[in-house]
C-alpha cells in the first residue's frame, strides 16, 4: 500500500514590534500557499510554528531582523529543530518592481530561502556572549553619557561668573568633581546659586555613571575569561575589544566557515578596486563597525608596544606600503588570530589554574620559576590567580616547569 508523501514547504517571516508577518511557499513550485499574522508572545512562536507545520513538511524558514525584532522567534524556532535562515530586506528594486507591505516582504524572504540568495545563519543569542552583549551595551551607554556629562561640567565651569571661576581655575578636573559633589546650594545670587545646582547634579551624575561602569568591567573580564581565556591572551586584546569581537562573532561561531568569513565580517577584507591597468584594493566599509574599531585599537597598541610587529611595519613601509595599507594588512592577520581564538574550546587552553597545579606537582615554587623566567614573582602570581590571561605567558611557564624538571 502506498503512502501520500507530504509536501514540502518553506515559510518566511517579516518581523515587527508587536506582530510577525508569515508565509509559506511550496518548496518544488514556489508557489504560495498561505499567509498569516501571529503576536510576537511565546504563545505566537509556536502558533506560527505550528501553522507552518501544518502547511506541510517544513524544510527551512527565512526570518528578517533575526538582530532585533526577529530575535526572539529565531531563538524559538531553532530550538524546535528548524533550520532558520537570516534575510535581508529586499533590494531596492524588488520593491520598485513588486510594491511593499508586509506579506510581501513575508514571502520575499521565503523566496530568497528557496533561491539560495539567502544562506546565512543567525547569531543564536543564547550563551556567554549575549551576556557579554548586554554588559557592553549598557558600558557603550555609561560610557558615552559620562563623556557627555563631563563636557557639559567643564563647559558651564568655563562659562561661570570670574568670581565663581578663578576658585577652581587652577584646580585639576578631579578635584572640581569633589568640590562640586559638596556645593551648598544655598546662595545670595541668583546666577551662582543655579550653577552650584547644576554642577553639583552633573557631578553626582559623573560619579554614579563611573561607579556603574566599574561594576560593568568587574562582571566583563571575569566572562570572557572563563568562556575565551585564549582571547584575552592576545597581546592588545583588552576586554572591551574582546566584547566588540566576540558580537561579531556570536554565540555560534562555527556558523562561520572559515576566518575569512570572520575577516569580512569584522570589515577587515579588502575589497578590489581595479581598473584597466590599475591593480589596487580599497578598504572595506561594510561589517561590524565596532569589531572593525577593536581591530584598529588592537593593530595601534601592537604597533606601539610588539617588537614582530614593529619590524612588520618598517618592511612593509621600506617596500612602499602606505601606513594605512599597512594598518590594513595587520588588521587582516589579528582577525585571522582572533578567530582562532574564539573557536578553540577553553579546556585546550592552558590558564593560570593549570600553571599552578602544574608548579606544585613538580615541587618547584614560585621564586624559583620566576628566576628561570627573569621576571618578578609577582608576574607568575597574576598569572596563578587569573589577573593576567596572556596564553603566551601561561604556555612559557608551563615549558620552563617541564624542562626545570627533566
Amino acid at each position: 500500500m502506498m503512502t501520500a508523501t507530504r509536501r514540502r514547504v518553506t515559510g518566511g517571516f517579516d518581523t515587527h514590534a508587536d506582530i510577525n508577518v508569515a508565509a509559506v511557499l511550496d518548496t518544488l513550485t514556489f508557489r504560495m500557499l498561505a499567509k498569516a499574522t501571529f503576536p510576537t508572545t511565546a504563545v505566537g512562536h509556536q502558533a506560527a510554528l505550528e501553522w507552518m507545520r501544518d502547511q506541510g513538511a517544513l524544510d527551512a524558514v527565512g526570518v528578517e531582523s533575526t538582530g532585533t525584532y526577529g530575535a526572539g522567534l529565531a531563538r524559538h524556532l531553532a530550538a524546535a529543530g528548524v533550520k532558520v535562515v537570516e534575510v535581508n530586506r529586499p533590494e531596492k528594486l524588488d520593491r520598485y518592481l513588486d510594491g511593499k507591505d508586509d506579506f510581501i516582504d513575508a514571502e520575499a524572504a521565503a523566496r530568497a530561502v528557496l533561491s539560495g540568495r539567502a544562506s546565512a545563519i543567525p547569531k543564536s543569542g543564547d550563551g556567554p556572549v549575549e551576556a557579554i552583549r548586554s554588559l557592553e551595551t549598557a558600558h557603550e551607554s555609561a560610557a558615552h553619557d559620562r563623556v557627555e556629562a563631563i563636557n557639559q561640567f567643564k563647559s558651564m565651569m568655563f562659562r561661570a561668573p570670574n568670581s565663581f571661576r578663578d576658585r577652581f581655575s587652577t584646580k585639576t578636573f578631579r578635584h572640581q568633581l569633589n568640590a562640586a559633589v559638596r556645593f551648598r546650594t544655598s546662595h545670595d545670587d541668583l546666577v551662582e546659586q543655579e550653577l552650584r545646582v547644576a554642577l553639583k547634579l552633573l557631578a553626582q551624575r559623573i560619579r554614579f555613571l563611573e561607579a556603574q561602569i566599574d561594576d560593568i568591567e568587574a562582571r566583563l573580564r571575569p566572562i570572557i575569561a572563563e568562556h575565551f581565556p585564549a582571547l584575552l591572551g592576545l597581546h592588545g586584546v583588552g576586554p572591551h575589544s574582546a566584547a566588540q569581537l566576540l558580537m561579531a562573532a556570536g554565540d555560534n561561531a562555527d556558523r562561520l566557515h572559515s576566518e575569512a568569513a570572520f575577516a569580512k565580517l569584522c570589515g577587515a577584507c579588502p575589497q578590489p578596486a581595479s581598473s584597466g591597468k590599475t591593480i589596487r584594493f580599497r578598504l572595506d566599509r561594510g561589517g561590524s563597525r565596532n569589531a572593525n574599531r577593536a581591530l584598529y585599537r588592537i593593530v595601534i597598541v601592537r604597533m606601539r608596544h610588539d617588537d614582530t610587529t614593529k619590524r612588520y611595519v618598517a618592511r612593509r613601509l621600506a617596500e612602499g606600503k602606505t601606513k594605512a595599507e599597512t594598518i590594513r594588512c595587520l588588521k587582516r592577520f589579528v582577525a585571522r588570530e582572533v578567530f582562532a581564538a574564539i573557536i578553540n574550546p577553553p579546556d585546550k587552553i592552558p590558564t593560570g589554574r593549570n600553571l599552578r597545579a602544574a608548579r606544585v606537582a613538580a615541587g618547584v615554587t614560585l621564586t624559583a620559576l620566576a628566576v628561570s623566567l627573569s621576571v618578578a614573582p609577582t608576574n607568575i602570581s597574576r598569572l596563578e590567580r587569573g589577573i593576567d590571561h596572556h596564553t603566551a605567558r601561561v604556555h612559557q611557564a608551563l615549558e620552563t616547569i617541564t624542562a626545570m624538571t627533566t
